[in-house]
Formats: C-alpha cells, sequence, structure tokens
C-alpha cells in the first residue's frame, strides 16, 4: 500500500515530463518537390495553412519571368482578362504570339521550337481535341498533372498528363427573333415550312469541323448514335428538301441582316453574338432539346517549352476555380464544370449566364474520325446541297 502511495506521484511527473519534451518538437510540414522531380506531377500540397503549397513553382516561374502563349485571341472564352488576370497574379510577363493561329500552326511553332528554345517558341497550347493524341506521338508535349488533376473527367485527358480537356462548347441555336420570333427548341422543329430557307451550318460540311459535327449531333437527336451518323445526312437531306437549309455559309453579318435567322453554331458564339448585337437585332440562343453535342479543346505544355515552370503554373492557373470561372465568363464550358457546380463555387452571376447543356455528350477520338469520314464522302450523294460563302 505504501509503494502504491509513493509510486503514483513519480508515474504523474513522468508523464509531465514527457509532454513538455514533445511540446519542443518542431512541427514537420510537407515541402513541395524540386522543379526538376515534378515533372508530371503538381507541387505536394502542405497539410499546414501557413505555407503555399505553390511558392516553390511561383518562384521558380518568376525566375523565368515570362509565359510564351500562342493562339490566344483575347475575345476568345475570355482570354483577354484571363491573360490580364496571370500576369498581374503572379508578375509575369505574357508574350503572346500570333493570337489569329490555328490548330496546326500552333503545333508546326512547336516543331519549329526543337533546335532553337527562343522567345518566340510557344510555351503552352490550347487546340482541338484530336491534336492532343497525335502531338504526344510525336514527342512534342511535356507531362504535368495539375493540382486539380483528380476533378478533370478521365475521358477528356491522357492518364498520364500530356493534355488534358480545358473548355467545350455544345451546339445551339443562334435565332433572330426580329425576323423570327417562332424559336425552333429541338432539331425537328427546323423542318417546318416556317424556316423555309432561313436554317444555315456555319461552315461547308465537306472540309468545316463545326459543320461536321452539326451533321454528327443531327443524327444523335434523329435515330442515329455516336457510332451511327447516317440519321445526320438523312435529317440535311430532308431539311435540304423542305427548302429550309440556307446555301450560305452563317455568319453574324447574315443573322443581323435575316438572310440567315437561324444559324446553327457552337453556344460560346452564339452567346457572344448576342452580346455584340446590344438588342439590335433581339436574340435567343437555344440548346436543343436532344441531339446535344459537345466540342471539346485540350490544353498541353511545349515539350520545348522556353520557360517550363511558368508553363506549369499557367496550367495550375487555369485549373484552378478562378481560372476555370474566367473561362466560363466568356462562355466557354470548364471542363471542370461539374465539380465546380457540385462544391457550389460557380458566382451566381455567371451561372445564370450559362445555358443549361445537362446531357451532352463527348465522342470519342475514334468516333469522330469515323463520323468525319462518313459525312464528307457522302454529303454530295445524299444531301446535295452546296454550301458556300455568300456573295
Amino acid at each position: 500500500m505504501t509503494t502504491r502511495k509513493y509510486l503514483f506521484p513519480l508515474f504523474l511527473i513522468l508523464v509531465c515530463a514527457v509532454i513538455v519534451l514533445v511540446s519542443c518538437v518542431p512541427t514537420v510540414t510537407e515541402v513541395p518537390a524540386a522543379t526538376e522531380a515534378s515533372a508530371t506531377e503538381a507541387p505536394i500540397v502542405s497539410e499546414s495553412p501557413d505555407v503555399d503549397p505553390m511558392a516553390e513553382l511561383v518562384a521558380a516561374a518568376q525566375a523565368e519571368g515570362m509565359l510564351t502563349t500562342i493562339a490566344l485571341q483575347h475575345n476568345w472564352c475570355n482570354y483577354g482578362e484571363v491573360i490580364e488576370t496571370f500576369k498581374s497574379k503572379y508578375g509575369l510577363e505574357v508574350h503572346e504570339l500570333n493570337p489569329d493561329a490555328g490548330f496546326g500552326e500552333e503545333i508546326a511553332a512547336i516543331k519549329a521550337s526543337k533546335q532553337n528554345k527562343s522567345m518566340q517558341a510557344p510555351d503552352v497550347i490550347d487546340v482541338g481535341f484530336s491534336f492532343g493524341p497525335t502531338s504526344q506521338d510525336e514527342g512534342l508535349l511535356m507531362p504535368y498533372k495539375v493540382s486539380t488533376w483528380d476533378s478533370i473527367p478521365d475521358d477528356v485527358k491522357d492518364l498520364n498528363g500530356y493534355w488534358y480537356g480545358a473548355h467545350y462548347w455544345v451546339l445551339s441555336f443562334l435565332v433572330n427573333t426580329d425576323v423570327q420570333p417562332d424559336v425552333p427548341h429541338d432539331w425537328a422543329d427546323l423542318l417546318d415550312p416556317k424556316y423555309t430557307g432561313q436554317v444555315a451550318l456555319s461552315g461547308d460540311p465537306r472540309k468545316s469541323n463545326q459543320a461536321i459535327q452539326t451533321i454528327f449531333a443531327a443524327a444523335l437527336a434523329n435515330g442515329g448514335s455516336l457510332d451511327d451518323a447516317w440519321a445526320g445526312l438523312d435529317f440535311f437531306a430532308k431539311l435540304n428538301t423542305a427548302g429550309n437549309l440556307a446555301p450560305w455559309i452563317a455568319t453574324n453579318s447574315l443573322v443581323v441582316s435575316g438572310e440567315t435567322p437561324v444559324r446553327i453554331t457552337w453556344d460560346y458564339n452564339a452567346l457572344t453574338a448576342i452580346d455584340s448585337f446590344k438588342g439590335n437585332p433581339a436574340a435567343e440562343v437555344v440548346i436543343p432539346a436532344s441531339g446535344r453535342f459537345a466540342s471539346v479543346n485540350v490544353q498541353a505544355i511545349s515539350a520545348y517549352a522556353p520557360h517550363p515552370n511558368a508553363a506549369k503554373l499557367w496550367m495550375e492557373f487555369l485549373y484552378s476555380d478562378e481560372g476555370q470561372t474566367l473561362w466560363m465568363k466568356g462562355y466557354c464550358h470548364p471542363i471542370r464544370e461539374a465539380d465546380m457546380h457540385a462544391r457550389g463555387v460557380i458566382p451566381r452571376e455567371v451561372f445564370a449566364k450559362m445555358p443549361d447543356v445537362s446531357g451532352a455528350v463527348f465522342p470519342t477520338l475514334a468516333q469522330l474520325d469515323a463520323a468525319r469520314t462518313f459525312i464528307t464522302n457522302n454529303w454530295d450523294s445524299v444531301v446535295s446541297a452546296d454550301i458556300q460563302a455568300a456573295p
């Protein structure tokens, strides 16, 4: 009994000593991996709220001092604000190469930079879906997984991080309601005699990607599938026979003049057009009830990027909630839109301007290639409509 009496206080003293020693040990936090070792991974996220997980990457990018982009028109996907926000946020210069370049020219610029990592070589590209895998196969891309990687759908990204979906658009009807007040709500509505000579494609289906995908979308709304585009050609044959298909390639000017009051185009094009109309004419954008078809662009870093750390930081910015929201302000659907919507982080005023595109489908590259070949080879024999630029 006496022994227990003295042992208990001794035990308490030992416990207190251990607590004091433990409290003196510094807290351990994870440090981002070195830049050279993080070619395919985003910086490790520290559990400490006082440590910026992007600090090392930001410092490395600022040491480079510059990012070089290509083919980013300021009025496309709100890239003007995207670029200015990035510059302001990180204190980097952005050298913009040929804002009007096409996808092929972006890839050609990377190839030209293989032997010359100059300021004129792009660090990053924003290109059509098919250009991601083909550029990867040619060894033109650098793998890098952004910190929001898991929220990018697997079917629109290379699993090793060589390219990943950026933003997408859905086909829509842009309608001049001053000329045509009866707005079509689905593909089948376009066959109504009230639309005689009024429905126009945004390109020649024998060579225009937008027009080809319009035929593909019509197939989905008329009994076809992602593996069978025949129903799309059949639909446009009926539209042409009915006299509703205009022979001109639609432009916003033709919509304004009323020559082609119903233009089938990507929703970001249509919404931007309405802003430019400023109410004259009155116009409306309709996402068809069926056959909702999405087209994806992808982002990638050049394997020969003169500023690789700035390129990685650019990707982190674009795929952050802030960057994705800036794209939405330009009416482009960011690839992480579903994730952001689920978390309730899309600003109300931005969300209110975006159309409901729920149910939109994303064809695979194989399906797109097969449909393109089928449609371009059979348009003349099935539809017999020569779609040309207006005189």
